[in-house]
């Protein structure tokens, strides 16, 4: 018998998890996330980078850290836009990965290598823990969903015996997260204190940019679910084969945004803004990222990437169902 977040973190992280080595994402993997969906995702981050040097807030060798990348795709996109855009910042910026996985770590230094050859250098940290620095811009996709969770239902927290879910423990933490979110029932992330206190430590002023699918407020439900081969399977579905699924799919759970806040506000860290992903990629500039596109490639090319794009910000894919939530630290 376990805690629900040992089996969690056993199921993604443990030997052979499911995040402990390449996985294929987008049309032949089990889901799609944005940087799978277009590079412009990438591209408008790289925009956002720009802007923060030309205001001040960050220098010119500011370090540019990626928080769980998987392939390097994201981070690489990063720096080809910034490469279009900037190209002197990519003399002077530092480009950082947090990998905790040898496997995935020789993943992205192939990737870069094959990308940008000896124009740019990627390091390489197993955690927060172990950077410091002055200044940084930290961006992450999809990571607080992948936090191991507690389930709680009406003042019992769930433990797991061969792979079955059993709600008959007492757990005063978990018991006052429910109460502080207000939830009878649901998921009671676990992590993410330390995460937010790691990162407030790792660099003296910094912004840090996260995107995820949730919302401020706790759901009043389970939302726990299993992606295999893009099917959408509820982890409570009676017909569900947990012991099959065991690290050889994903599992996610909605993210209550209000808890990442309060765990960076008790790390010093200010909350800056939460808004949909549609909102934050035009304001980041995505719009016009498509129009100096459609400036420099034939048509073709041009309505491509302009279809790719669209499902980064229409409301019925990705653009209303993710949020973009951002903290500083001055």
């Amino acid at each position: 018998m376990k805690k629900f977040s040992n089996y969690m973190a056993e199921w993604l992280y443990g030997e052979d998890g499911y995040y402990t080595d390449y996985k294929q994402i987008g049309k032949e993997g089990d889901f799609y996330t944005a940087v799978s969906t277009s590079q412009f995702f990438g591209g408008c981050i790289a925009n956002h980078i720009i802007s923060l040097v030309d205001e001040g807030f960050l220098n010119e060798d500011a370090l540019i850290c990626e928080i769980g990348a998987h392939h390097g795709y994201f981070l690489a996109d990063v720096v080809q836009f910034i490469y279009t855009l900037r190209p002197t910042l990519l003399e002077s910026l530092e480009f950082v990965i947090i990998e905790r996985f040898d496997a995935l770590q020789k993943q992205q230094r192939d990737y870069f290598s094959e990308s940008f050859g000896d124009a740019v250098h990627l390091r390489h940290y197993k955690s927060l823990d172990e950077l410091r620095c002055k200044n940084a811009f930290f961006i992450a996709n999809e990571i607080f969903d992948a936090f191991p969770c507690e389930l709680y239902y009406k003042g019992d927290t769930a433990r797991v015996d061969e792979h079955q879910i059993v709600f008959d423990t007492k757990d005063a933490w978990v018991e006052s997260k429910a109460k502080k979110y207000h939830k009878d029932r649901g998921e009671i992330a676990v992590g993410y204190e330390e995460f937010a206190l790691s990162m407030a430590k790792a660099s003296d002023k910094f912004e840090f940019m996260s995107f995820d699918y949730g919302e401020m407020v706790a759901r009043p439900d389970f939302s726990l679910r299993v992606y295999d081969k893009h099917e959408v399977i509820p982890f409570f579905d009676e017909d569900i084969q947990r012991e099959k699924l065991f690290k050889n799919a994903d599992i996610t759970y909605d993210v209550t945004f209000e808890h990442v806040k309060d765990a960076y506000e008790e790390a010093g860290v200010k909350f800056i803004e939460l808004k949909a992903q549609m909102v934050a990629l035009v304001d980041m500039g995505i719009l016009d990222l498509l129009e100096l596109l459609k400036k420099n490639v034939d048509e073709k090319i041009y309505t491509q990437e302009l279809e790719k794009a669209k499902m980064l910000i229409m409301p019925n894919f990705l653009g209303e169902r993710f949020k973009m939530i951002k903290f500083r630290k001055d």
